[in-house]
């Protein structure tokens, strides 16, 4: 079996260089990376990953923590997070929190008890305290979804009330004025900040907020199912719907169908990501685009220039929504 020190031979370069090379750390001009890489192809060599750690003081595996591993809006996250860091040559190691402190809090220390070389968190009910005291030791993290300004490039975040207000905004300038509201649990950060823009639009456009209007789900699916329902029972008009994510406008789209709701044509409905499966509901679902395809990548990118050193990376820390009107909305029509 070929050892690093006949790659290192054959290439004419140093150990250290080829070590480098393998590890995608450090300059390594790109016709030094080619004969190491070359040297490498001819003899047959293949790293070996645990001689590598030892030698770098790296796993060069990263931990993930997400809230929950189902559904369309992680898996796209995830996917984008593991594409950019494999690029790079490292791996990930992924695990879920499910929103509940003590679940998150044991999710990180499994992920440190792994020796991964950094972890990017998108976590919810850990406290801001206990992020920052965690970020003064010797792991490193990124968080996704949660901005605490101690931290500052560190954190990627959408701005979540702005989101919401335009999302409101959208059908107000289709001329509705009875709007009712699906949102989040409002215990969570981005569910109450996209309530707050949704309120905003209202008392710009010189609206009432009906409270009796307004449903708490979960973000999943059946809780639109449940929160239209609801809805439905508070006998109130209303000729709009704004919902805190797209799993649940889906759930309250299929109920006013069960009920003989045509969309938009009684009843406008808009949603919050813009996950895929949006453009394929019938009508299209208008929704506000949450880009956590590219947070996922920025997340990635911090660890490789934080970490690993990596420069020349283009990273964006803070992103705005943008709303994408597709045909479940209508002009309002008395």
């Amino acid at each position: 079996m070929a050892t690093i020190y006949e790659v290192s031979r054959l290439a004419g370069v140093s150990l250290a260089t080829v070590s480098r090379v393998m590890n995608n750390s450090g300059r390594v001009r790109p016709e030094t990376r080619e004969k190491v890489e070359a040297a490498m192809r001819e003899l047959g060599y293949r790293p070996n990953s645990i001689a590598q750690s030892l030698a770098s003081n790296r796993s060069n595996s990263v931990g993930v923590l997400v809230p929950e591993l189902h559904g369309p809006f992680f898996g796209t996250m995830l996917s984008n997070i593991e594409a950019e860091l494999r690029a790079a040559g490292k791996h990930v190691i992924i695990t879920a929190g499910h929103s509940d402190e003590e679940k998150e809090k044991d999710s990180i220390e499994f992920l440190a008890s792994r020796q991964c070389d950094a972890l990017i968190l998108h976590v919810y009910a850990v406290s801001n305290q206990y992020l920052l005291g965690l970020a003064e030791g010797p792991l490193p993290i990124v968080l996704i979804g949660r901005d605490i300004p101690e931290m500052g490039g560190r954190c990627i975040c959408l701005d979540n009330e702005y989101g919401g207000y335009l999302a409101a905004k959208a059908v107000i300038e289709l001329g509705h004025r009875d709007l009712a509201y699906l949102a989040g649990p409002l215990w969570k950060s981005d569910a109450k900040e996209r309530l707050a823009g949704f309120q905003r639009a209202l008392g710009e456009y010189g609206l009432r907020f009906e409270h009796k209007l307004l449903v708490e789900g979960n973000y999943q699916e059946p809780s639109g199912r449940q929160g239209m329902k609801r809805l439905l029972q508070v006998g109130l008009p209303f000729s709009a719907l704004v919902c805190g994510n797209d799993e649940m406008a889906a759930g309250a789209i299929a109920v006013a169908r069960e009920r003989g709701m045509t969309i938009p044509d009684e009843l406008s409905v808009v949603g919050f990501d813009n996950v895929f499966f949006t453009r394929y509901m019938h009508p299209a679902l208008s929704t506000v685009n949450y880009p956590n395809d590219v947070m996922g990548q920025m997340a990635a990118r911090c660890v490789l220039r934080d970490v690993y050193g990596l420069v020349g990376l283009d990273i964006r820390n803070r992103f705005e929504p943008s709303m994408v009107r597709r045909a479940s909305t209508m002009e309002f029509r008395t």
